[in-house]
């Protein structure tokens, strides 16, 4: 299974840049991981939320395969523990071909998104920047994928 995380612009912060880095490539020694980064949108002072939101949903349903799985990081979504999301993972590697993480622009996602997303994913029900959650992601798949393995790093 290949696993992505999809975001929509740039990660700013060297150090949220450094860490996420990291992690990926701490993740990619036990599964196949990759960051994809769509572009802000240029010249959105012109743009409503709902115009911004529609272009940038436009530019993610590009990047998808009629057959991934899609999850939306959505402060909507699913929450899990650490080790419950390990489980999902667990399950996703042996149903899905590609997995698909999405984290969407400033004002969330287009319908479009939502209709072709399978599923929605919190990872807590505090607000967080779009810049750490990527930090914060990367790391749970990270400690995921650990404990799929029976590996130190989580401890209960």
């Amino acid at each position: 299974m290949k696993t992505i995380l999809l975001q929509v612009g740039k990660t700013t912060n060297k150090h949220f840049v450094a860490g996420i880095n990291d992690y990926v490539e701490r993740i990619n020694h036990y599964m196949p991981f990759e960051v994809v980064t769509i572009p802000e949108l240029k010249n959105t002072k012109n743009l409503s939320e709902e115009q911004q939101k529609q272009a940038e949903g436009d530019l993610i349903l590009k990047q998808l395969q009629p057959s991934d799985t899609i999850v939306l990081l959505d402060e909507h979504g699913t929450e899990y523990r650490s080790i419950e999301f390990a489980r999902w993972i667990g399950q996703k590697q042996q149903t899905a071909r590609r997995l698909i993480f999405i984290i969407g622009g400033p004002y969330g996602f287009s319908p479009a998104v939502y209709q072709r997303a399978t599923e929605q994913l919190s990872l807590s029900k505090m607000t967080f920047s779009h810049q750490m959650i990527r930090l914060t992601f990367t790391e749970q798949v990270y400690r995921a994928c650990t404990i799929i393995k029976g590996e130190p790093y989580h401890h209960e």
